[in-house]
């Protein structure tokens, strides 16, 4: 029961509830506690006299549109309970927002004891238009006539208080002890008192009439106590009346009075003692729900305690397989580095055997130069000319040989002394650098790639129908799907769907385009792979009707929107539901109604084209108007190409659109109507029509292209609309 203490606590002064009392907002509030954080509107006026005053906007009306400020502790005094029953502020002081604090009359006793002494005194009466502002939801609330009396008591809580203050006692006492009373060891049912051994024996022999009383241990006495017959409740404002029904509307129970004054006579009111076991009933109900919640509440603390445990020993076993992987690492550079060691020992040793070599070479032939040297000047010394020409042949061819001995790149060192070897540390430092762990496990905590359901998926017209599920063997949660489409020329990828439905459809697409889309799942560890790619082509010929939606107020449309016509005399623009920006289109209007030769238009337009002009006046349309007599074609209010032949009743006007070249071209009857009208056409266009009410026409959509007429070749793929 330890945790249900904070429930028992006033949240001002925080010691167990004394008097309850429950608010409108289903908070309780001790009965003191509410009168000490009282506020009362300046100058004790009225809503109603504010109002009535008309001098602009009054401290009440500041207080009912600012409510904000009775939270601030520097403004209201609100969030500082505690201080009234510390230091109580000044009577009456007047906070910055305009409302006064009404401190207790009474210094009540220090928290500790509050709920321990008796209460004594009667607390002053409540100021008038006081208000009291919950300190938990911080609703505000205003008193009537009745004060604090008007909020009910709560009897439930202030019953389970005492049982729970009783249940946290020390252990019983005998009640009959008249100096230090003994721990008592029975308790009588009927006597409804605790005894000691020593007062039971002499008080309460087991003879006699008492011989039939039950002696049971203290502790099923007390809850004996705690099951007595509940008190009978009475009204709160008939005192002398008892609650004996429950008014279903205010969800309170109310008297016989109440009824006869007709405060509730026309609510729903049903027996109190039905409604107490029907809500008793659903307590229980939610309560049963709770403790499931609860219970798996445990069971996830648990888990969680478990989790610590595994985590302290996976983290010892981690950090071990760290330090080994380290060291293998290390171990492995230690050997790398006593190979590289031992090349650069090889390399020092044959540098220094190919110099002492090439030392020893020149030694020797430069001894044997010297010694050269030294006997041609010795040869030359002599003065025998006859001798001296016997050798000087000879010892000239010598001279000559050793100099060409030590001709070019003799002289030249064979080995460099410094050692080309460079280390390259770089991509071995680069990969220590971005050493890091891999979610080794995770990969595994990733959604599947989904299946598409191939005979599921559909196009029609510009719309495309998309179905997939979850592989069948896939045991990983998912949270939800991202569907992707590109933009039908072979272009990037982009979302259309985020959800968790496995069915979508895409409307909008372009006709007679190729369309790649694919799907993933996701969940809290991430995004999966992707599906297998679905090509779909959407339709070459749009069927559609008019736009109830963007047309002029003054339009008509009947025949499901396929017939129109206008109740004014001026022109009124409305086009199609369906726009084009690639393909060959066709489409044709049978004038049902013709009177007084009006001229109305034909044609296509933007999505912004004006609504309340006729159609070519501005820029955002290419129409052609026609009469009894003549056509002619009109964009951004300029005419050109008059051509004779007009319409009447039952006559048709077509209107060709062809992308593929990029022109548009109207027919009478099924004849060309002059030249083609306008050409180099891009974008997406509607099909459009401007008349009066002298007009009537009716649509015909999806039709193939005339005989006469040959469209030109497909796009290229991936050229743009």
């Amino acid at each position: 029961m330890d945790e249900m203490e904070e429930e028992l606590k006033c949240p001002v002064c925080g010691s167990f509830f004394r008097e309850p009392i429950i608010l409108p907002c289903s908070h309780n509030i001790c009965l003191a506690c509410a009168r000490n954080i009282l506020v009362q509107t300046p100058e004790a006026e009225s809503p109603q006299s504010s109002r009535a005053s008309g001098s602009g906007v009054s401290d009440y009306d500041y207080l009912e549109l600012d409510k904000m400020s009775l939270y601030s502790e520097t403004d209201s005094g609100y969030g500082s309970y505690g201080g009234f029953v510390s230091a109580p502020t000044t009577p009456c002081q007047k906070s910055p927002n305009g409302v006064r604090v009404f401190p207790p009359t009474v210094p009540p006793p220090p928290l500790a004891q509050h709920h321990l002494l008796p209460h004594t005194g009667v607390l002053p009466p409540v100021p008038r238009n006081s208000c009291l502002t919950c300190p938990q939801c911080h609703r505000s609330l205003t008193l009537d006539d009745r004060g604090l009396r008007g909020f009910p008591k709560n009897r439930v809580l202030e019953g389970v208080v005492d049982r729970y203050q009783q249940s946290k006692a020390a252990a019983l006492k005998c009640q009959l002890c008249e100096k230090s009373p003994r721990e008592a060891t029975v308790m009588c049912e009927q006597c409804d008192v605790f005894y000691c051994d020593p007062c039971r024996l002499r008080c309460h022999p087991p003879r006699g009439p008492l011989a039939k009383h039950r002696l049971v241990p203290p502790a099923q006495g007390r809850i004996s106590r705690r099951t007595s017959p509940r008190k009978i409740s009475t009204c709160t404002e008939h005192e002398l009346e008892n609650l004996s029904m429950y008014c279903v509307q205010c969800k309170t129970p109310v008297c016989y009075q109440c009824l006869e004054d007709g405060k509730h006579s026309t609510h729903e009111v049903k027996a109190l003692g039905a409604m107490w076991k029907l809500h008793k009933g659903q307590l229980s109900q939610a309560l049963n729900v709770l403790s499931d919640r609860a219970t798996e509440a445990k069971e996830f603390l648990v888990q969680l305690r478990n989790m610590v445990q595994h985590i302290q020993e996976n983290g010892v076993e981690f950090e071990a397989c760290l330090v080994a992987q380290c060291d293998a690492l290390i171990e492995a550079l230690n050997r790398r580095k006593a190979q590289l060691l031992s090349r650069v020992t090889k390399e020092h040793e044959h540098k220094l055997l190919v110099v002492r070599d090439q030392i020893s070479h020149c030694t020797v032939k430069l001894r044997q130069t010297t010694g050269l040297m030294e006997y041609c000047l010795e040869v030359i010394k002599e003065n025998d000319p006859s001798g001296f020409l016997q050798i000087s042949d000879a010892l000239i061819r010598r001279v000559h040989m050793t100099e060409n001995q030590w001709g070019k790149g003799s002289l030249t060192p064979r080995m460099s002394s410094d050692f080309d070897l460079t280390l390259d540390s770089g991509p071995l430092l680069q990969t220590i650098q971005q050493l890091d762990f891999v979610q080794m496990k995770g990969e595994s905590l990733f959604p599947a790639a989904p299946i598409l359901q191939m005979e599921e998926c559909c196009t029609q017209t510009n719309s495309a129908t998309l179905s997939w599920k979850q592989p069948p063997l896939s045991t990983i949660a998912v949270d939800g799907y991202i569907l992707e489409l590109d933009d039908g020329n072979g272009g990037q990828f982009r979302e259309v769907y985020v959800g968790t439905e496995m069915i979508c459809t895409v409307d909008g697409l372009r006709f007679n385009s190729t369309y790649k889309s694919r799907v993933k799942a996701f969940n809290s560890s991430g995004v999966g792979q992707y599906s297998k790619t679905l090509v779909m082509q959407t339709s070459e010929i749009a069927w559609f009707t008019f736009d109830s939606v963007s047309a002029h107020p003054d339009i008509i449309l009947s025949n499901d929107n396929l017939t129109v016509t206008c109740n004014s005399y001026d022109d009124r623009v409305i086009m199609g539901n369906t726009g084009f920006s690639r393909g060959v289109h066709y489409w044709e209007m049978t004038i049902d109604r013709y009177d007084n030769h009006p001229d109305p238009a034909f044609g296509i337009a933007r999505a912004d084209v004006m609504k309340d002009v006729m159609l070519g006046k501005d820029d955002k349309a290419w129409a052609m108007y026609v009469d009894n007599n003549r056509s002619w074609f009109m964009h951004n209010n300029s005419h050109t190409n008059r051509t004779d032949g007009g319409i009447s009743k039952g006559a048709t006007v077509g209107v060709l659109l062809d992308f593929s070249r990029g022109i548009l071209l109207f027919l009478i009857n099924d004849e060309q109507q002059g030249p083609v009208a306008f050409n180099t056409l891009e974008g997406m266009y509607y099909p459009a029509i401007s008349l009066n009410r002298n007009v009537q026409v009716t649509l015909h959509s999806g039709l193939p292209v005339p005989d006469f007429y040959t469209p030109g070749e497909s796009e290229a793929a991936g050229s743009v609309c």
